[in-house]
């Protein structure tokens, strides 16, 4: 595919509405995060409720990715981008007034929906735009910047509007981004497509919803249900059995949703897994560092969005450096670096309580963390859409993505679980500790404790005045348990994942594919 003199000359400009674009998309994936003490209380949402209020977004997000891609690549890229921000911000609109957490959960879900059309074309349309692969790593360092900055600002914005309006502003704030994006995408994007479209793939469409679905929603429920239980098993069963069947479909089927035998390629399949592992690590540590702050620290809102700063500096000075490192350095080294240092700065985290000293453990553990993300992100992502042609760019931002937001729905339901598995047991025996805490506590508060934290720091303002201060140390003692396990089980992940990478990705980033 060529591109015409007139769009080559605005191709910066292009990048700019695109990175506004993906801006909305990943801070609405996080801008929830920092909302979350208000929503236990607001609408009385337990700890399993809070992680499917993160995760509904970011699980059907993931399961239509390759099906974005793929209407992207098919309809036309442009108009792919447009519907998906104009969806975006109806379904924000609902969320915003929703009464109850089953209804926000539905409407973040459908936010999702919007924003799996959105994310794969704005890569894709940046790898038709950037035809020089020096430009187009300068072009994906960039987009990956502003998605690690939005990575922090989202908890940012989203404490200053809490700090000045009820919650449902944080979904509101969508609108006048979402028209700035319409307007300036109408006359500046160009139109680009597949120009050997492929027809749906209606079976791995469906199959890979099952698949991922299946496994997020026991990941999510096995605490409830208990680990080893026929639910937890059963899940896990389907969610294999689908799996299987995705795979077995596309290898098939002539026409497929995703072309699993493009996998054979280490540079894609090792630059998708490493992207994987590194949202998983990020989510996972967001959805109980934002609770850390303003539970356990008792940060409010804006306050504990504030404190997320340095891993928006961090980030977002890495990113522009790290693909260009790649093209001198090697994607393999660069890669692996990032991860390792994803793997240390979780395990400064792990270290952390209640008493930690913010400019201690806690901002040099997110500083690396953000460095250690960019490192992955921007080389990765241009291995993956260096490996594909530029006809099949949908497809390649699909994959990407795929491994961002399943990986971070992943992270969040898995390191959510263990915190969930190991405080409310923890709790339990530092309840029981407390001479005459549990008989003198109002019906049924001692089981929603169990369940939220929100709930529980609430139990000490109704036990008596004596037990007050033991009470609040019990349940910050629970939290710290839970959490710092939690970040010991992300940094482990990470840390194979730095080894993976070192031994399957290849020195150089190769030959680029036009």
């Amino acid at each position: 595919m060529t591109i015409d003199q007139k769009t080559y000359d605005r191709r910066w400009w292009v990048l700019g509405v695109l990175a506004i674009s993906v801006f909305l998309v990943v801070v609405d994936n996080l801008i929830v995060n920092v909302a979350l003490p208000t929503l236990q209380s607001e609408l009385n949402a337990t700890t399993t409720s809070l992680q499917w209020i993160v995760d509904s977004y970011a699980l059907v997000f993931a399961g239509l990715l390759l099906a974005g891609g793929g209407l992207g690549d098919r309809f036309g890229r442009k108009g792919a981008l447009q519907i998906g921000l104009v969806l975006f911000v109806i379904c924000s609109t609902f969320a915003a007034f929703a009464t109850t957490s089953n209804q926000l959960i539905f409407w973040r879900g459908a936010m999702g929906i919007g924003a799996a059309l959105v994310f794969p074309a704005t890569l894709a349309i940046i790898t038709n735009i950037f035809i020089d692969p020096i430009e187009r790593a300068k072009a994906i360092g960039l987009w990956s910047a502003v998605s690690g900055m939005a990575v922090a600002f989202g908890p940012i914005v989203g404490g200053a509007l809490l700090q000045h309006y009820w919650w449902g502003s944080v979904f509101l704030v969508n609108i006048p981004i979402v028209v700035i994006a319409l307007v300036a995408g109408k006359f500046l994007i160009p139109k680009s497509r597949d120009e050997n479209p492929h027809r749906i793939d209606l079976s791995g469409f469906l199959l890979s919803i099952i698949a991922v679905g299946s496994l997020v929603f026991t990941v999510i429920e096995s605490p409830v249900w208990g680990w080893g239980s026929f639910k937890s098993n059963a899940g896990f069963v389907i969610a294999v059995i689908a799996f299987a069947a995705f795979i077995s479909a596309e290898k098939r089927n002539n026409e497929p949703l995703l072309d699993v035998r493009v996998f054979s390629n280490l540079r894609l399949s090792a630059a998708a897994g490493s992207i994987f592992i590194a949202f998983f690590c990020l989510f996972g540590f967001t959805f109980l560092v934002t609770q850390y702050f303003q539970f356990v620290r008792g940060y409010d809102t804006l306050s504990a969005g504030i404190h997320t700063i340095p891993f928006a500096v961090g980030a977002g000075i890495t990113a522009p450096f790290a693909a260009r490192a790649a093209l001198r350095f090697g994607t393999k080294r660069v890669v692996a670096m990032g991860l390792l240092n994803m793997a240390i700065g979780l395990a400064i985290a792990s270290r952390m309580d209640q008493h930690s000293s913010y400019w201690g453990h806690v901002i040099i553990s997110m500083v690396i963390m953000a460095n250690g993300l960019s490192l992955v992100t921007s080389p990765s992502t241009d291995a993956i859409m260096g490996t594909l042609n530029r006809d099949k760019a949908g497809v390649g931002s699909a994959i990407n993505d795929v491994g961002r937001e399943v990986g971070g729905t992943l992270g969040v339901a898995i390191v959510g679980s263990v915190f969930v598995s190991l405080y409310t047991p923890k709790l339990a025996s530092n309840f029981a500790g407390i001479p005459g805490l549990i008989q003198n506590l109002p019906a049924g508060v001692y089981e929603i404790a169990q369940k939220s934290v929100g709930a529980a720091y609430q139990v000490a303002g109704r036990s008596p005045a004596a037990l007050q201060d033991q009470v609040q140390e019990a349940v910050s003692n629970s939290f710290i348990h839970g959490f710092r396990t939690a970040c010991v089980v992300a940094s482990a992940v990470a840390l194979v994942g730095s080894v993976i990478a070192l031994v399957l990705l290849p020195s150089s980033p190769g030959a680029e594919k036009d």
